[in-house]
């Protein structure tokens, strides 16, 4: 269960994953140590998994984001989520419910890129592109009030 404190640490992490514990302590109204051990208890217990960096996909040339639903062929789901994650640029990929069974997110430096990294999964499925014309909303978390 996480408490108000818990959250606090949290969304400070989420706005700004390389805070010094110190700032967290200030944020927090905790002390250094006392911080450290919620973010180590919070580490243990799966809440908090990792700690990352943004990078903009544009600055090494991915001019282009899609969107793709993925529709294997009958007998072909394994080899289809295999073919998914065995290409990079394929940086997002969750199976689903309904007709299609995955929904993945790629960037590409083309649409000719686009093309032939398809070619290698319509051979065994079929796909349904869309470009990402923007971001409107971000990854973030859902509210966390009332987590346990």
């Amino acid at each position: 269960m996480t408490d108000e404190i818990d959250q606090t640490l949290i969304a400070a992490l989420m706005a700004d994953s390389r805070r010094s514990l110190k700032a967290l302590a200030q944020i927090s109204g905790l002390s250094s140590p006392s911080v450290a051990e919620r973010l180590r208890r919070l580490e243990e217990r799966g809440v908090i998994r990792g700690y990352t960096v943004e990078v903009e996909p544009r600055h090494f040339g991915y001019q282009l984001q899609a969107i793709v639903r993925v529709r294997p062929l009958p007998g072909k789901l394994h080899e289809v989520e295999r073919l998914i994650q065995s290409i990079p640029e394929f940086t997002e990929c969750d199976k689903v419910t309904g007709e299609d069974c995955f929904i993945a997110r790629l960037h590409v430096r083309s649409m000719e890129q686009l093309d032939e990294l398809l070619d290698q999964i319509n051979g065994s499925a079929e796909t349904n592109t869309a470009i990402v014309k923007k971001t409107s909303v971000a990854r973030r978390l859902p509210p966390m009030s009332g987590a346990s």
